[in-house]
């Protein structure tokens, strides 16, 4: 059994891993990372471009690539075709790569911070917070001084402030510990939802719930080339930043106690993951309200596929869960064409079958579980 309790049963052939804190095993099975995390990352570039053929007007993938190989050598492309595929498709899915791999890498370290296999990037209030803020933008106007960044503003900022608000009030019930921290925030998110119905419910525009519930469930359709530098950044710094201390992770991954026995600064690391975990989420769900399954599913995939080691799964598990976003959209534009359907409703509807079928893996095991 793993660290986070999720893991590969020890088979035979297997034999245990004793660096770095980590109760991990290795099989035969298992994938090298690296390769597998530059594979991923070569196939979500490719399907970023790719995607842009679909939509309401198909355009062939051929001319997505010449108008692209265009831009980026300074040729000629046909107009139409350009403001298409370049301003309005090409950042919707850099946009969707982006939100998938932050939404991985803030599963991930949220089922670290609380060591919880079901753990997901919103269990501590931080998208119920995004949605009051959301909510006031489109109910009551608020931020209306902001123009087209409204919206999103009024998302980072509920969200932000519902982090502070989980973190106060963990800590003053008696500490940051995992046990407080789900408390806090399931509670504190149940209250935030009740908020943010009852602004729907007394809002005077007939068209405010179906608003509101379809920014809850997630979509990149707004997205344009300068909603992307500062969700890409947040999410480049989450990653390099756990990759950097992935030892402390595995080490923290088998208990705060054993963390400690091995040197690790385990209050200043579980507040630092607490905070970088609420901005990564906040910023995210402020570009692309609240995308479910994402960051439940993809790092139990990645685990699955190379193991438990932070080191190894958090590459995999970012370049999976962009790519698993990308096709995502596409199926979002597609299916109900011309109608774009949530993304929330698309993950749901692949992640639960996906989730099912792990937990029916016999090598696959939650917790003490099986």
């Amino acid at each position: 059994m793993t660290g986070l309790g999720v893991g590969v049963r020890p088979s035979r052939r297997s034999r245990p891993v004793t660096d770095a804190g980590s109760a991990s095993f290795r099989t035969a099975r298992r994938l090298p990372p690296v390769p597998l995390a530059i594979v991923l990352t070569a196939l979500t570039a490719i399907s970023v471009v790719s995607s842009v053929a679909f939509g309401a007007e198909h355009i062939p993938v051929g001319d997505v690539w010449r108008t692209v190989w265009a831009a980026i050598t300074g040729g000629e492309a046909e107009r139409a075709h350009s403001i298409i595929i370049l301003d309005l498709r090409l950042p919707r899915s850099v946009l969707a790569a982006v939100v998938g791999a932050g939404l991985a890498l803030a599963g991930a370290a949220m089922q670290t911070l609380v060591r919880n296999p079901l753990a997901d990037p919103y269990l501590l209030g931080v998208s119920a917070g995004a949605a009051v803020g959301a909510t006031a933008v489109i109910t009551l106007g608020v931020f209306g001084g902001l123009g087209v960044w409204a919206l999103s503003g009024g998302a980072l900022l509920g969200a932000l402030g519902a982090t502070v608000l989980v973190y106060a009030v963990a800590s003053a019930t008696g500490g940051l510990t995992a046990l407080r921290l789900i408390l806090a925030g399931v509670v504190l998110s149940a209250a935030f939802t009740a908020v943010s119905s009852f602004m729907v419910f007394v809002a005077t525009d007939s068209r405010a719930a179906e608003t509101v519930m379809h920014w809850m469930l997630g979509s990149v359709a707004g997205a344009t080339w300068s909603t992307v530098p500062l969700a890409a950044g947040v999410v480049a710094v989450a990653l390099v930043s756990g990759l950097l201390l992935h030892s402390w992770l595995d080490a923290y991954a088998t208990g705060s106690d054993t963390a400690a026995s091995l040197g690790v600064p385990v209050r200043a690391l579980r507040i630092g993951l607490f905070v970088a975990q609420g901005l990564l989420v906040g910023v995210l769900v402020a570009v692309a309200g609240g995308v479910g399954f994402v960051g439940l599913i993809i790092p139990h995939a990645a685990r699955l596929v190379v193991g438990a080691t932070h080191r190894a799964m958090l590459p995999v598990a970012a370049a999976g869960g962009a790519l698993f976003l990308v096709w995502v959209d596409v199926v979002s534009r597609v299916i109900a064409a011309p109608q774009e359907m949530p993304l929330g409703i698309v993950t749901g509807i692949i992640g639960a079958p996906i989730f099912l079928l792990l937990m029916g893996r016999r090598a696959y095991t939650f917790g003490s579980a099986s």
